[in-house]
């Protein structure tokens, strides 16, 4: 067994947003997790027939030791709320 760090991930995120009935945005279900960039494009693309804003996104995790890459916008569509 070896203390080494594991080599980083990449962790890719799918989001869809519905209105939540006082002139906001929440989640419409928790965030869905895939294995390659394009699926989660073609996803999101998807879902932007159906929700009002969706949200793509990738970065670089380390999550064994808590380290995290800035987040890359694969596919955006609409009024995406700031997430922190």
């Amino acid at each position: 067994m070896s203390d080494k760090p594991s080599a980083p991930t990449k962790l890719i995120v799918v989001i869809a947003f519905e209105d939540d009935g006082e002139g906001g945005m929440r989640p419409a279900f928790d965030p869905r997790e895939f294995q390659s960039e394009d699926r989660a494009k073609r996803e999101a693309g998807s879902l932007a027939n159906h929700y009002p804003a969706v949200i793509a996104w990738s970065r670089e995790a380390k999550p064994d030791i808590g380290e995290y890459g800035e987040p890359e916008v694969l596919f955006s569509s609409g009024p995406v709320p700031t997430m922190d």
